[in-house]
């Protein structure tokens, strides 16, 4: 996927990219999102775009006796991906809570250019990630690793209630992670600054400070019409 493209989508929050996937009614509105408990390590990061690389790990049940993946073998297989890395990781341990990543797994896929981390489950040393400006999604901070490691690479994997293949595309900031269908993406992209600006129109008047009833309820009908103009537009592409 052209580079140009995920820097345009990366202009936009994730849910301006989630209202303008809806009006291509591709999917249900409630499915293809991560839940809440999937959520921004560092909120105040840019949005994230990138590709899924995606395994399953435990960190609460002792290892197989046999060889598993370790990390440079994940890595090694971002070239089967679209563009930059997004490493999502199913946590299979349901019955405690150890920590998935912490600062050496996020430095190791930063410095091969991953665009961010997304698991179910828990990270820690966030003030040693914090440097690095790189996107992690998670579900809390506990201090310890516990038994750690990597099964499966680069299989279908369920993290936040969805299933997120290999080389899904991801876009995700502090209102969570979502999925874009790589069919869409482009049109997605080129909507977002019309989205928007539908959107504006309701938030300008209501930030006036001197809105009547009769004016909010004409800037929400104004934006509504421009909002169906859009989706028109995009359905007969």
């Amino acid at each position: 996927m052209h580079p140009g493209l995920l820097d345009k989508l990366r202009q936009y929050d994730t849910a301006t990219i989630c209202n303008v996937i809806e009006l291509f009614e591709l999917r249900p509105r409630n499915r293809g999102f991560m839940h809440q408990r999937v959520r921004a390590g560092f909120p105040e990061l840019p949005p994230m775009v990138g590709f899924a690389s995606t395994a399953t790990c435990r960190t609460f049940t002792s290892p197989p006796v046999r060889q598993l993946p370790i990390v440079p073998d994940l890595i090694s297989r971002w070239d089967e991906l679209d563009g930059p890395a997004v490493v999502v990781m199913q946590n299979l341990d349901t019955n405690g809570a150890a920590a998935i990543f912490g600062d050496v797994l996020c430095n190791s896929f930063a410095a091969f250019g991953a665009a961010g981390l997304v698991t179910d489950g828990q990270g820690r040393d966030f003030a040693g990630i914090a440097p690095l400006g790189f996107p992690v999604f998670c579900d809390g901070i506990v201090c310890a690793h516990g038994y750690m490691h990597l099964l499966t690479l680069h299989e279908a994997v369920q993290v936040g209630g969805i299933v997120v293949q290999p080389n899904t595309l991801l876009h995700g900031d502090a209102n969570g992670v979502t999925t874009i269908p790589s069919g869409i993406a482009a049109d997605v992209a080129d909507a977002c600054a019309e989205y928007a600006a539908a959107e504006a129109v309701v938030i300008d008047a209501a930030q006036t400070g001197t809105a009547s009833l009769d004016d909010l309820r004409a800037a929400y009908a104004e934006m509504a019409g421009r909002i169906a103009k859009l989706n028109a537009r995009l359905r007969k592409n």
